[in-house]
């Protein structure tokens, strides 16, 4: 067999940088969706209606009627799809040219990640949603659902061309506190969660800590994320003739702030009601993985985001 034989067979197994650029945002859109879905099983008290896994109940695999066992085993069916789309994007990460070896790791720590959720997830239910275990296992869905957002922004630059990064070595460091601060948001925001009036299940649930104190320490690192990010976004302005559709990202990560601090007063002013919490973590889980892109970008700039 020739050698052109040989890098022909090769090149039909390949994945085009632009195809792989599609399915790592796939991705990382579905492992946003399951943050959201996860988030519901708690907030409805539906988080211990199913009682076998993977099946809903002893000797039957679908639920039987009711809107609690049917919010948790849907939340099973959405799950599938990060699992196989991650699957995907790890194996097609190892047939797509230009992707460096970071990337390839990064798809396989995205699925591990993303598997991990499952016995993750019935060690949850087994431990009656102890809130340390709902905490990781919600925690564990942001970090997977922040390197799915790396992989989709690596495999951008990958597919469109990568130019330096138009800021300099302090902005991308401010940026790294940036994406820290988030995290500490992040987990706080769990915590006030797992303080909360929604335990997860229509029984009495053990709390983690107490509200008002959880909720002060969250308000404190949002106080923080805010600064950090003004931080960031002064120095973009004032460097805006060259930092191109980057400063836009900014602008557009400033908005999801906003509309963020105004959900969490109003939900805090209404008692907390389960839908409007729901909508408060959506925008977090939004926020969150904008943060992560935004910093991967100062980073590792795609070509299209350095363009006025």
């Amino acid at each position: 067999m020739s050698m052109e034989t040989v890098l022909a067979r090769g090149r039909l197994h390949e994945v085009s940088p632009r195809r792989y650029a599609q399915l790592s945002a796939g991705s990382a859109l579905s492992l946003y969706l399951i943050v959201i879905t996860g988030a519901a099983v708690r907030l409805t008290g539906s988080g211990l209606a199913c009682e076998s896994w993977p099946g809903c109940q002893e000797g039957a695999f679908f639920p039987a009627a009711g809107t609690h066992s049917s919010v948790e085993f849907g939340n099973r069916v959405v799950a599938l799809f990060p699992i196989l789309l991650s699957l995907a994007a790890w194996i097609a990460a190892r047939r797509t040219p230009g992707l460096p070896r970071l990337g390839v790791w990064l798809a396989a720590l995205v699925f591990l990640g993303t598997i991990a959720q499952a016995p993750l997830g019935l060690l949850t239910i087994r431990l009656d949603l102890h809130p340390l275990m709902v905490m990781t296992h919600f925690l564990l869905a942001f970090l997977v659902l922040g390197g799915a957002v790396v992989l989709a922004v690596e495999a951008w630059g990958n597919a469109r061309g990568r130019t330096p990064s138009p800021v300099s070595p302090l902005v991308r460091r401010l940026g790294l506190l940036l994406a820290f601060a988030c995290g500490v948001l992040v987990v706080t925001g769990t915590l006030s969660t797992a303080s909360g009036p929604h335990p997860g299940d229509s029984a009495e649930i053990e709390r983690f800590w107490n509200l008002l104190d959880a909720t002060w320490l969250h308000v404190r690192a949002t106080a923080a994320f805010g600064i950090s990010f003004l931080i960031v976004l002064v120095y973009l302005t004032r460097a805006r003739e060259r930092v191109g559709l980057l400063l836009h990202g900014a602008f557009g990560l400033l908005g999801l702030l906003l509309v963020q601090m105004a959900i969490g007063e109003i939900q805090w002013r209404n008692q907390l009601p389960w839908w409007l919490v729901l909508v408060h973590v959506s925008v977090a889980a939004a926020v969150w993985g904008w943060t992560v892109g935004f910093v991967t970008a100062l980073w590792r700039t795609p070509t299209p985001l350095a363009r006025h």
